[in-house]
C-alpha cells in the first residue's frame, strides 16, 4: 500500500517537475528542482526518484543531492508533505513514517569534556540584564532572539582560553571580556569558538580551534545537507539566512562532505579587497555558486544590510537574484571588482 501512496504523491507533484517522465514501474526522471539542472541545456534531466527495497528516494546526478521521497516532497511542498505523512501513517505498515516525523536526530549522550565544562561556566545571554554592554552588542546587531542561546558572555577571555588550551595566552595583563560564539560539529561536539570584542579591543574577532582534525566552520550542527546551503564569511551573517554556515577563515571547500553545486558562497561586499576577489575566483573554479553583489549596494555585509533596515527576506531575495556560477560568475566578478 505504501508503494501506491509514494507514487500517488509523486504524481501530484509531477506538474511542477520539468521534463517529468516515468521510465519504469519504480523509476521516475525530471529536471532537478534543487539546482535547476543544466543551465546550458534545457533538455537535460538528471533528477531521479527510484525504489530501494521498500522505500523511494530522490537523487540528482548533477548537484549530488540525495534524500528520501518524503523529504523531497517536504522540500517541494510542506503542506503536501503533511498529507503524505498522514496517509503513510494511516497505512499502518509504514516503517519509515517515524523518520519523517522526527525533526531532530537523536544524539548519543556523551561524557562532558573539560571544554564543555569551561563553556558551561559562562553566562548565556538570556541571563544577562538588558543594560549589560555585551547584551547591547546583540541588540545593536539586530540578531534574532531565537539565536541568543548561541552566545555567551565571557568576563575574562584570556583566562577562559587558557582553561581550554593551557598556556594559550602566557600573559593575562590585557585580559578583557568578549562575546563567545561556540562552534559545534555535525554530532554536536564543541570544537572551536570565536571571541568577539564589544569594546575597542583589537582584533575584533579571535577564533580558536582546539580540535585540529576539524575545519573552522560555524553552524554544522544546524544545517540540513539535503537542502541548498548558504556559506557566509562570519557566523553572525549566517544567522540571518536559511540553512547557512560560516567559514570563519576556512578554505572554500571547508572539508565537509557536501556537493559544491549545492552551495552558494557569499563573501563580503569589498570589491577593492584583493584577498576576497581571489577567494571568489577560487570558489568559482571549485564549482560553487557565487553571490556577486550589485555595484549599487553600499553595505559591507549581510548584518550591515539588516541594520540599515532590510529584512532577512529582502536580503535572501538579493542573494538569489545575484547568484551566478561558471563563466557567468567570472564575468560578474570582473565587472564588480575595483582592483
Amino acid at each position: 500500500m505504501s508503494s501506491y501512496i509514494d507514487i500517488k504523491f509523486l504524481n501530484l507533484l509531477s506538474s511542477r517537475l520539468q521534463k517529468f517522465k516515468r521510465k519504469s514501474e519504480n523509476l521516475f526522471n525530471f529536471r532537478c528542482p534543487h539546482c535547476g539542472d543544466s543551465q546550458k541545456s534545457s533538455t537535460k534531466a538528471r533528477g531521479f526518484v527510484y525504489r530501494k527495497k521498500n522505500d523511494m528516494f530522490f537523487k540528482c546526478h548533477n548537484c549530488g543531492v540525495g534524500q528520501s521521497l518524503g523529504n523531497f516532497i517536504k522540500f517541494m511542498d510542506p503542506l503536501l508533505h503533511k498529507e503524505y505523512v498522514f496517509e503513510r501513517f494511516k497505512d499502518g505498515k509504514d516503517v519509515t513514517v517515524k523518520s519523517e516525523l522526527d525533526f531532530t536526530p537523536s544524539k548519543v549522550l556523551k561524557k562532558k569534556t573539560r571544554y564543555d565544562k569551561a563553556l558551561s561556566q559562562l553566562l548565556p545571554f538570556h541571563q544577562l540584564v538588558k543594560t549589560h554592554s555585551a547584551k547591547k552588542f546583540v541588540y545593536d546587531r539586530l540578531i534574532p532572539k531565537e539565536h541568543w542561546d548561541k552566545f555567551f558572555f565571557c568576563p575574562k577571555f584570556y583566562e577562559f582560553s587558557n582553561e581550554i588550551i593551557p598556556g594559550k595566552f602566557p600573559s593575562l595583563e590585557y585580559d578583557h571580556p568578549r562575546v563567545i560564539i561556540p562552534f559545534y560539529d555535525r554530532s554536536g561536539s564543541f570544537f572551536a569558538y570565536q571571541g568577539r570584542a564589544f569594546g575597542k579591543e583589537q582584533p575584533k574577532y579571535i577564533t580558536i580551534k582546539f580540535d585540529d582534525t576539524k575545519q573552522k566552520i560555524y553552524g554544522l550542527d544546524r544545517i540540513d545537507l539535503n537542502k541548498p546551503v548558504m556559506i557566509t564569511e562570519g557566523p553572525i551573517d549566517s544567522l540571518f539566512l536559511d540553512n547557512a554556515i560560516a567559514l570563519a577563515g576556512s578554505d572554500a571547500d571547508g572539508g565537509i562532505n557536501i556537493q559544491h553545486q549545492q552551495c552558494t558562497m557569499i563573501y563580503d561586499n569589498e570589491p577593492r579587497n584583493e584577498h576576497i576577489v581571489s577567494r571568489m575566483i577560487k570558489a568559482v573554479d571549485k564549482n560553487f555558486n557565487l553571490v556577486v553583489w550589485p555595484k549599487t549596494l553600499e553595505h559591507k555585509d549581510i548584518n550591515d544590510m539588516i541594520i540599515s533596515g532590510k529584512s532577512a527576506t529582502q536580503v535572501q531575495s538579493l542573494i538569489y537574484n545575484n547568484t551566478h556560477s561558471g563563466l557567468t560568475a567570472l564575468q560578474h566578478i570582473n565587472n564588480w571588482k575595483r582592483i
